[in-house]
């Protein structure tokens, strides 16, 4: 079901955070790091990302990306994850929804 206005769009917290750390998760089923970022006002927050095939650990830490921090925790595995980062699939894996500037952690997308 596709959201009906902007209010339902408002309804999500979708903002920007840089990525402060970033460790293997061997025990998840598909291949996955474990990402913290910072999002500011909003404190650090970590999750499972199964972005491996596209991104390696070294090139992710002072990433900003892109991250839904309202919904409820995850527990994936071992792992509780705090937040969705955003991305697009593709054949080749997961392709992270960019920020073209920096902007301040915690800037909500508008």
């Amino acid at each position: 079901m596709l959201p009906s206005g902007w209010a339902d769009f408002e309804k999500v917290l979708i903002v920007a955070g840089t990525v402060t750390r970033v460790e293997p998760f061997p025990e998840a089923r598909e291949p996955a790091w474990k990402v913290w970022a910072d999002f500011g006002p909003w404190g650090e927050r970590k999750t499972s990302a199964q972005i491996v095939a596209l991104y390696r650990a070294e090139d992710l830490v002072g990433r900003q990306v892109v991250g839904v921090i309202d919904f409820p925790e995850k527990q994936i595995g071992p792992f509780r994850s705090q937040f969705l980062l955003t991305g697009f699939p593709t054949d080749e894996g997961v392709v992270l929804t960019a920020v073209e500037r920096p902007v301040p952690n915690g800037t909500r997308l508008a």
